[in-house]
């Protein structure tokens, strides 16, 4: 092997990719909830997506077991995670 240059340009992995216009981006799963959970409290965030890891004995590491294998509450908790954002942002104005 040679140390020369390729022919062909370098591009960076997907993963690295930079996102600017997707919120979600670089935001972990644990952060959602922990978010939410402060914004929302356990009792809210259950009534809002009724699952049990928010009603019964709730607390990031059960519900981060659950929304990890499954995909329709990940969805939502991240779909309720923008609309914080959103709220946020209005509020802030």
């Amino acid at each position: 092997m040679t140390d020369q240059p390729s022919d062909q340009p370098s591009t960076p992995p997907a993963s690295a990719t930079p996102q600017p216009r997707n919120p979600l981006h670089g935001v972990t799963l644990e952060a959602m909830v922990v978010a939410l959970q402060q914004y929302f409290g356990w009792d809210d965030l259950a009534s809002r997506i009724p699952v049990r890891c928010f009603q019964s004995d709730p607390s990031v590491a059960s519900s981060l077991k659950f929304l990890r294998k499954t995909p329709w509450a990940r969805a939502k908790i991240e779909s309720l995670y923008l609309f914080m954002l959103r709220e946020q942002r209005r509020s802030a104005r």
